[in-house]
């Protein structure tokens, strides 16, 4: 399946689940969270290729079962900065606990070899939910990454993340 197809499916489905926005009971939220990161690089690199991540959001979750979300992640190790935005289909598996999930892309910014580059990511993620209270959630999920990122003679095939995060509803 090529990215362009991809795409335009979770253009569809976000403007198919705005439309229903309207009349639907939406929570807002902002949250945070931790984790760790491994990139599959190739090529003339000979420093680290895992490290902590660190992550802000923020989004809606629509009638319980639907999370539309931007997230910035910041890895120190390779200075990778990304910019996502995802779609999450939200099951509940009892009054406090939920599993999850949906389809991501956006951009990464990574700079190996005192090179620097912005190039396009996509992909999936799945994970547990468990809401602490009203307002509050925690999170542990696993994300995957493909990365289009090519630059002198170095190649990140893919990026993949464990994180924890918590998030706050208002």
């Amino acid at each position: 399946m090529n990215k362009k197809t991809i795409l335009s499916a979770l253009i569809i489905s976000s403007v198919s689940v705005g439309a229903h926005a309207a009349n639907a009971d939406v929570d807002w939220f902002v949250g945070g969270g931790v984790g760790y990161q491994a990139d599959n690089i190739k090529g003339e690199y000979t420093g680290g290729d895992d490290d902590a991540t660190f992550q802000l959001r923020g989004g809606a979750i629509i009638n319980e079962n639907h999370r539309v979300m931007g997230t910035y992640a910041y890895m120190d190790e390779l200075s990778q900065n990304t910019f996502l935005a995802s779609y999450d289909y939200i099951h509940p598996v009892s009054e406090k606990f939920s599993v999850f999930a949906g389809a991501s892309i956006g951009a990464a910014d990574s700079e190996i070899n005192n090179q620097s580059s912005t190039e396009f990511v996509w992909g999936g993620q799945a994970g547990m939910m468990y809401r602490i209270n009203s307002n509050w959630s925690a999170e542990l999920a696993y994300r995957y990454l493909d990365q289009d990122y090519q630059s002198h003679g170095v190649k990140i095939n893919d990026t993949q993340q464990v994180y924890m995060s918590v998030d706050y509803r208002f």
